[in-house]
């Protein structure tokens, strides 16, 4: 089954693309990566402190049985309204590093939009222990949830 979901990584880059169409408007795509609440609910993790503004920040965090398995944050460098997220990604306790990460939203029509995401890491190798872990799989997965509960707040 394909997914949804693309992540592409050509071989020799610090790169990678990921792409995905919703039958969202971009508003409400937009929302879901900018809210909070919309945040915790498709991505299944806490958000701890989310300013999605210029010079902003943020931090969100996973527990099972009282210990926190995943921690993450990152400052946010520019918000485009609808448009654009410049911010960078970092994972605790992991060697991948800090990431540099580029969102674009488009309007592919009122009710459709695209979300293409641009991730520059440090070094190949950083890039490779992403790729590594069940990161396509566990994006489109999150995706197909995001679309579900936007869908369900029209």
């Amino acid at each position: 089954m394909e997914l949804k979901t693309q992540v592409k990584a050509e071989d020799g880059k610090q790169e990678i693309f990921i792409t995905r169409e919703f039958d969202l408007p971009v508003e409400l795509l937009f929302k879901a990566y900018s809210e909070a609440e919309l945040i915790e609910q498709w991505m299944g993790t806490k958000v701890i402190r989310l300013e999605n503004k210029n010079l902003g920040f943020y931090q969100f965090e996973t527990s099972q049985n009282g210990n926190v398995v995943f921690r993450a944050n990152g400052a946010i460098h520019r918000v485009v309204e609808n448009q654009k997220i410049i911010r960078t990604f970092e994972m605790e306790n992991t060697s991948i590093g800090v990431q540099l990460e580029f969102l674009d939203f488009e309007k592919i029509s009122m009710e459709r939009s695209k979300l293409t995401i641009q991730i520059i890491y440090q070094t190949e190798n950083q890039r490779a222990a992403q790729l590594k872990l069940p990161f396509a799989s566990g994006l489109n997965a999150a995706h197909n949830r995001l679309q579900e509960i936007a869908i369900s707040k029209r």
